[in-house]
Protein backbone atom coordinates (compact mmCIF):
# COMPACT_ATOMS: atom_id res chain seq x y z
CA UNK A 1 0.00 0.00 0.00
CA UNK A 2 2.53 2.77 0.83
CA UNK A 3 3.42 2.70 -3.28
CA UNK A 4 -0.28 4.41 -3.10
CA UNK A 5 0.57 6.69 -0.08
CA UNK A 6 1.17 10.34 -0.72
CA UNK A 7 1.44 13.65 1.66
CA UNK A 8 -0.52 16.59 1.75
CA UNK A 9 0.25 19.65 3.49
CA UNK A 10 -2.37 20.86 6.63
CA UNK A 11 -4.52 18.95 9.22
CA UNK A 12 -7.14 17.47 7.10
CA UNK A 13 -10.34 15.71 8.02
CA UNK A 14 -12.52 12.97 6.55
CA UNK A 15 -15.01 14.60 3.43
CA UNK A 16 -12.11 16.85 2.85
CA UNK A 17 -11.04 17.14 -0.69
CA UNK A 18 -7.45 17.23 -1.18
CA UNK A 19 -5.08 17.95 -4.15
CA UNK A 20 -1.96 16.34 -5.90
CA UNK A 21 0.65 17.91 -7.84
CA UNK A 22 3.75 18.02 -9.43
CA UNK A 23 5.84 13.97 -9.63
CA UNK A 24 3.31 12.42 -7.34
CA UNK A 25 0.35 13.26 -9.76
CA UNK A 26 2.34 12.29 -12.62
CA UNK A 27 3.40 9.56 -10.43
CA UNK A 28 -0.46 8.38 -10.20
CA UNK A 29 -1.32 9.25 -13.74
CA UNK A 30 1.28 7.66 -15.41
CA UNK A 31 3.10 5.11 -13.41
CA UNK A 32 0.61 3.68 -11.38
CA UNK A 33 -1.72 4.45 -14.09
CA UNK A 34 -4.96 5.25 -11.37
CA UNK A 35 -8.35 6.49 -12.38
CA UNK A 36 -11.57 7.83 -10.97
CA UNK A 37 -12.46 5.90 -8.34
CA UNK A 38 -9.23 4.24 -7.57
CA UNK A 39 -8.29 3.92 -3.83
CA UNK A 40 -4.76 5.61 -2.59
CA UNK A 41 -3.70 6.61 0.80
CA UNK A 42 -3.13 10.39 1.77
CA UNK A 43 -0.78 10.99 4.88
CA UNK A 44 -1.28 14.72 6.07
CA UNK A 45 0.71 17.10 7.86
CA UNK A 46 -0.09 15.73 11.50
CA UNK A 47 0.68 12.21 10.44
CA UNK A 48 -2.64 11.52 9.70
CA UNK A 49 -3.30 8.43 7.34
CA UNK A 50 -6.96 8.45 5.32
CA UNK A 51 -8.14 6.19 3.25
CA UNK A 52 -9.19 8.43 -0.42
CA UNK A 53 -11.28 7.74 -3.63
CA UNK A 54 -9.42 9.58 -6.64
CA UNK A 55 -12.10 12.01 -8.55
CA UNK A 56 -10.09 13.85 -10.97
CA UNK A 57 -6.68 12.08 -12.72
CA UNK A 58 -4.46 14.74 -14.65
CA UNK A 59 -2.02 17.16 -14.04
CA UNK A 60 -3.77 17.97 -10.47
CA UNK A 61 -5.03 14.91 -8.93
CA UNK A 62 -7.81 15.49 -6.77
CA UNK A 63 -9.39 12.88 -4.21
CA UNK A 64 -11.81 13.12 -1.54
CA UNK A 65 -10.65 11.88 2.02
CA UNK A 66 -12.93 8.74 2.93
CA UNK A 67 -12.07 7.47 6.98
CA UNK A 68 -9.10 7.95 8.91
CA UNK A 69 -6.44 4.57 9.11
CA UNK A 70 -5.53 3.02 12.06
CA UNK A 71 -2.55 3.56 13.26
CA UNK A 72 0.45 2.18 12.23
CA UNK A 73 3.16 1.05 14.60
CA UNK A 74 3.83 3.94 17.16
CA UNK A 75 6.73 6.71 16.63
CA UNK A 76 9.88 6.01 18.39
CA UNK A 77 10.12 7.29 21.76
CA UNK A 78 13.54 8.66 21.83
CA UNK A 79 13.66 11.06 18.80
CA UNK A 80 17.09 10.86 17.07
CA UNK A 81 18.09 14.09 15.31
CA UNK A 82 20.44 14.47 12.86
CA UNK A 83 23.07 17.10 12.24
CA UNK A 84 25.17 17.10 9.63
CA UNK A 85 28.23 19.70 8.23
CA UNK A 86 27.20 19.76 4.59
CA UNK A 87 29.30 17.35 2.30
CA UNK A 88 30.91 18.06 -1.08
CA UNK A 89 28.82 17.30 -4.40
CA UNK A 90 25.53 15.09 -3.82
CA UNK A 91 26.75 13.20 -0.23
CA UNK A 92 24.01 15.23 1.89
CA UNK A 93 21.22 13.27 -0.68
CA UNK A 94 22.38 9.70 0.68
CA UNK A 95 22.69 11.30 4.33
CA UNK A 96 18.93 12.60 4.17
CA UNK A 97 17.57 9.25 2.43
CA UNK A 98 19.23 6.54 4.34
CA UNK A 99 18.89 8.15 8.07
CA UNK A 100 15.28 8.89 6.57
CA UNK A 101 14.96 5.26 6.63
CA UNK A 102 16.85 4.48 9.64
CA UNK A 103 14.19 6.74 11.59
CA UNK A 104 15.54 10.46 12.03
CA UNK A 105 12.92 12.69 12.94
CA UNK A 106 14.62 16.13 11.48
CA UNK A 107 18.08 17.57 9.56
CA UNK A 108 19.94 20.29 10.69
CA UNK A 109 22.49 21.12 8.05
CA UNK A 110 25.66 23.17 9.34
CA UNK A 111 29.07 24.66 8.44
CA UNK A 112 32.35 24.60 10.23
CA UNK A 113 35.55 25.27 9.71
CA UNK A 114 36.96 22.86 7.30
CA UNK A 115 33.72 22.05 5.60
CA UNK A 116 34.51 21.84 2.11
CA UNK A 117 31.25 23.42 0.41
CA UNK A 118 29.79 26.20 1.99
CA UNK A 119 26.60 27.71 -0.41
CA UNK A 120 23.86 25.11 -0.22
CA UNK A 121 21.57 27.28 -1.77
CA UNK A 122 17.12 26.90 -2.40
CA UNK A 123 17.73 24.48 -4.79
CA UNK A 124 19.92 21.85 -2.93
CA UNK A 125 17.79 22.21 0.03
CA UNK A 126 14.34 21.36 -2.19
CA UNK A 127 15.95 18.48 -3.36
CA UNK A 128 16.76 17.49 0.20
CA UNK A 129 13.21 18.16 1.35
CA UNK A 130 12.03 16.16 -1.46
CA UNK A 131 14.27 13.20 -0.98
CA UNK A 132 13.22 12.97 3.01
CA UNK A 133 9.76 13.26 1.91
CA UNK A 134 10.18 10.20 -0.79
CA UNK A 135 12.12 7.96 1.52
CA UNK A 136 9.53 8.74 4.01
CA UNK A 137 6.88 7.29 1.88
CA UNK A 138 9.31 4.31 0.52
CA UNK A 139 9.46 3.05 3.42
CA UNK A 140 6.07 3.29 5.40
CA UNK A 141 6.62 6.23 7.87
CA UNK A 142 3.65 8.34 8.48
CA UNK A 143 6.04 11.28 9.11
CA UNK A 144 8.57 13.69 6.94
CA UNK A 145 11.84 14.29 8.68
CA UNK A 146 11.83 18.44 8.69
CA UNK A 147 14.94 19.68 7.04
CA UNK A 148 15.87 22.59 8.48
CA UNK A 149 18.19 25.79 6.91
CA UNK A 150 22.00 25.53 7.55
CA UNK A 151 23.70 27.13 10.06
CA UNK A 152 26.79 28.02 11.71
CA UNK A 153 28.53 24.94 13.81
CA UNK A 154 28.41 27.67 16.94
CA UNK A 155 24.96 28.58 16.43
CA UNK A 156 24.49 24.87 16.56
CA UNK A 157 26.94 24.68 19.81
CA UNK A 158 24.32 27.04 21.22
CA UNK A 159 21.32 25.13 20.80
CA UNK A 160 22.82 22.03 22.60
CA UNK A 161 20.62 22.75 25.76
CA UNK A 162 17.38 22.31 23.86
CA UNK A 163 18.31 18.46 23.56
CA UNK A 164 18.24 15.60 26.21
CA UNK A 165 21.44 14.01 24.94
CA UNK A 166 23.96 15.34 21.97
CA UNK A 167 26.35 13.10 20.54
CA UNK A 168 29.60 14.32 18.54
CA UNK A 169 31.59 12.10 16.73
CA UNK A 170 34.75 12.54 16.69
CA UNK A 171 37.58 10.55 15.15
CA UNK A 172 39.99 11.50 18.04
CA UNK A 173 37.80 10.59 20.77
CA UNK A 174 38.62 8.36 23.22
CA UNK A 175 38.11 4.80 22.09
CA UNK A 176 35.22 3.74 24.17
CA UNK A 177 33.29 1.50 23.39
CA UNK A 178 30.32 3.00 21.28
CA UNK A 179 27.70 0.56 23.29
CA UNK A 180 29.19 1.84 26.52
CA UNK A 181 28.30 5.21 25.28
CA UNK A 182 25.16 4.75 24.02
CA UNK A 183 24.05 3.07 27.74
CA UNK A 184 23.43 6.51 29.04
CA UNK A 185 21.10 7.50 27.06
CA UNK A 186 17.60 8.20 27.83
CA UNK A 187 14.51 6.04 26.92
CA UNK A 188 12.71 8.76 25.61
CA UNK A 189 13.11 12.56 24.90
CA UNK A 190 15.38 14.00 21.95
CA UNK A 191 18.83 13.36 21.10
CA UNK A 192 20.72 14.65 18.15
CA UNK A 193 23.47 13.01 16.69
CA UNK A 194 26.82 15.74 15.36
CA UNK A 195 28.29 14.73 12.32
CA UNK A 196 31.60 16.52 11.25
CA UNK A 197 32.61 17.65 7.39
CA UNK A 198 35.57 15.33 5.23
CA UNK A 199 38.10 17.02 7.71
CA UNK A 200 36.82 16.64 10.65
CA UNK A 201 36.31 18.92 13.61
CA UNK A 202 38.95 21.01 14.94
CA UNK A 203 40.40 20.60 18.52
CA UNK A 204 38.52 23.91 19.38
CA UNK A 205 35.20 22.62 17.92
CA UNK A 206 35.59 19.45 20.26
CA UNK A 207 35.97 21.17 23.07
CA UNK A 208 33.29 23.74 22.43
CA UNK A 209 30.75 20.73 22.17
CA UNK A 210 31.75 19.60 25.63
CA UNK A 211 31.80 22.61 27.35
CA UNK A 212 28.25 23.02 25.77
CA UNK A 213 27.17 19.32 27.23
CA UNK A 214 27.87 17.20 23.93
CA UNK A 215 29.18 13.86 25.02
CA UNK A 216 32.12 12.76 22.29
CA UNK A 217 31.56 9.43 20.78
CA UNK A 218 34.47 7.20 18.66
CA UNK A 219 32.70 5.22 15.66
CA UNK A 220 35.60 2.48 16.07
CA UNK A 221 39.05 2.01 15.11
CA UNK A 222 38.36 3.22 11.56
CA UNK A 223 37.98 6.65 10.14
CA UNK A 224 34.76 6.91 8.13
CA UNK A 225 33.28 9.07 5.40
CA UNK A 226 31.15 11.60 6.45
CA UNK A 227 28.13 10.33 4.99
CA UNK A 228 28.68 6.88 6.33
CA UNK A 229 28.85 8.36 9.88
CA UNK A 230 25.27 9.21 10.85
CA UNK A 231 23.98 6.71 8.53
CA UNK A 232 26.36 3.97 11.44
CA UNK A 233 24.93 5.49 14.73
CA UNK A 234 22.13 5.55 13.91
CA UNK A 235 22.19 1.97 13.16
CA UNK A 236 23.32 1.14 16.64
CA UNK A 237 21.00 3.38 18.44
CA UNK A 238 18.43 1.76 16.42
CA UNK A 239 19.76 -2.24 17.06
CA UNK A 240 20.19 -1.52 20.96
CA UNK A 241 16.98 0.00 21.56
CA UNK A 242 15.02 -2.06 19.52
Amino acid sequence: MTARRFFVEGRQQDGDSVTIDGSDARKIERVLRLRRGDRIEIVDSAARAFSASIDHVGRVVRARLLEPLAEGHAGAALGIEVAQAVPKGRRMDFVVEKCTELGAVSFQPFYSERSVGRESGHEKLARWRRLARNAARQCGRRDIPEVRDPLEVRTLFERFGEYDAVLFAWELAEPIALRRRLSSLPEAGRVLVVIGPEGGFTHAEADAAIAHGATVVSLGPRVLRTDTAAVALLAVIGALSS
